[in-house]
């Protein structure tokens, strides 16, 4: 699809996934949608994981008479699709979609990014790798980047990559604790634990990641309008659309200002720094 018209009115949050389902709660408010995978014009999820993102981000909840609303329903959407029908994707798509959003950081005011994926293998693990480098770029340029802890932990050292950078906010699941189901396997304790090979603590923070209910791809008419997910992807988007609230609030913020509020305003668990960081997410302390 064609970059629409921006208005300048909201914030601009990215969600470089699997793509987006042209989702009643959200549909109208993406203004643009690039395929690294495929190269389609028109938007579409051929997963569901980018749906579902993007319901918990800023999704309406139209269809649900508002009980199943996201964070920032005022946002203004940027979809790039980096990730196959598998959620496979490769270092190439992420860093093209890097330099579609660089692209167009103005014209469709890009404030947020949010990537809920992460590799985990030796190769990728440093804080210099091809992957993380690229991804910094975005928050040198001055976006907010909030990136997944993933799925590997409890054991230290098991933050997935691009959230072992220093730079970007890694977000982790605060209640992992509870069994569930993700990517076909009964799991808890999941969440992955820092620090980091180069002794980053992180994550920086955490935020409810177990059974969130979101926006499902409804590609018959049966279909239910919302799903349940589970994991460290489906907290990121909780952080990601905080951020568009406080930006829309306090637009002059800048990134690094955004990142010491967040530090400032968490709450803090009982649980160990290096499964919390900073503590969980609260909406109410962020925008106070």
């Amino acid at each position: 699809m064609e970059d629409k018209h921006y208005t300048g009115r909201g914030i601009g949050l990215a969600v470089m996934d699997t793509g987006a389902f042209l989702h009643p709660d959200f549909r109208d408010r993406i203004v643009a949608f690039q395929d690294m995978v495929r190269n389609r014009r028109n938007c579409y999820d051929d997963n569901g994981h980018g749906t579902h993102i993007l319901g918990i981000a800023a999704g309406d909840g139209r269809l649900s008479k508002g009980r199943c609303a996201g964070m920032a329903p005022g946002a203004h959407l940027i979809v790039v699709k980096v990730l196959d029908w598998r959620g496979n994707g490769s270092e190439d798509n992420v860093l093209a979609g890097v330099e579609y959003l660089l692209a167009r950081q103005k014209t469709l005011g890009i404030r947020v990014v949010n990537i809920s994926m992460g590799a985990f293998d030796e190769e990728g693990m440093q804080e210099d790798s091809r992957l993380v480098r690229g991804v910094e770029r975005l928050w040198d340029a001055g976006m907010v980047v909030l990136a997944a802890a993933g799925n590997n932990g409890p054991a230290p050292m098991t933050i997935a990559t691009p959230g072992i950078s220093r730079k970007l906010i890694t977000v982790g699941c605060s209640d992992d604790e509870k069994e569930t189901h993700i990517d076909g396997s009964r799991m808890c304790n999941y969440s992955g634990r820092g620090p980091t090979r180069a002794c980053i603590c992180k994550p920086d923070l955490v935020a409810p990641g177990c059974e969130i209910i979101s926006c499902n791809r409804m590609l018959r008419a049966s279909d239910p309008p919302y799903t349940i997910k589970s994991g460290t992807s489906m907290a990121t988007p909780m952080v990601a659309g905080a951020i568009a609230c406080l930006l829309e609030k306090y637009p002059a913020m800048t990134n690094v200002q955004v990142k010491l509020r967040l530090r400032e305003r968490c709450v803090r668990l009982d649980m160990p720094e290096s499964k919390q960081g900073w503590g969980v997410l609260s909406l109410e302390n962020l925008l106070r």
